[in-house]
Formats: C-alpha cells, structure tokens, sequence
C-alpha cells in the first residue's frame, strides 16, 4: 500500500503545479474581466489554495505514507482525504455539464483520465481507512 501512496504523493504534487497554468489556459485575462473584481479575486486566490492544499495532500502522501497506514490518525486522515477524493469523482460527472467534453477528443479524455484519478484516490485512501 505504500507504494500507492507515494504514486499519490507525486500526482498530487503534479497536479497542484498543472493549476499555474490555469489563468492562461483559461484565458482568464480575458474570461474573468467581465466578473467583480471580487469574483476575479476569488477565481484566482481560491485557485491558489486549491493547488496549495493538493501539494501538501502530496507532500503529505509521500513523507508520512507508513504512518498514514498504520497509525489510527493517519488511518482517520485517510478516510478524510478518501471522502474529499470521492466527493470530487461525484462532481466530476454531475456538477460539470457534459457539454463541456462530449464530443470533443482532448476534453473527453482530461475528462476520463480525472475519472480514474478520483476512483484511483478515492479507493485508496478508504481502503486505507476500511483495512
């Protein structure tokens, strides 16, 4: 199991550094200038704590993998992260309109490859807790 968790460690790390790009990616420049000054805050601070706490759910994953095994507080830690990680896989299909990725090839693959992310994680960790 250790092995998974430092997997994890890595894709975490990863993805939180993949949100820098998101302004430009998204356009946001342009996208968020229509909105508040406080929504175009909130994109952009909210977006920088999202990538902050996915690298140290990483960091986490990869320095305290065996006591997050073994240890009743890292075992309640990973039911916590399991349930995060598995709540993000619900959204994944009903809070994002298919629109955005049916029928188009990058988008239904970023959208199939987060899929089994979130299953990746979210089994995972519960397995961790449920072990």
């Amino acid at each position: 199991m250790e092995v998974h968790f430092k997997i994890i460690g890595v894709l975490l790390i990863a993805l939180a550094l993949v949100h820098s790009i998101f302004p430009t990616y998204f356009n946001w420049n342009k996208e968020l200038k229509t909105l508040s000054l406080i929504n175009q805050q909130l994109m952009t601070i909210h977006t920088f704590f999202i990538a902050l706490t996915v690298f140290l759910m990483g960091v986490l994953c990869l320095t305290s993998s065996s006591e997050i095994i073994v240890t009743s507080l890292g075992k309640k830690i990973s039911l916590g992260l399991g349930i995060f990680w598995t709540v993000r896989l619900i959204i994944q299909f009903f809070g994002y309109s298919t629109k955005l990725w049916k029928g188009k090839k990058f988008e239904t693959f970023m959208h199939l490859a987060f899929s089994l992310l979130w299953t990746y994680l979210s089994i995972i960790f519960l397995a961790t807790y449920f072990k």
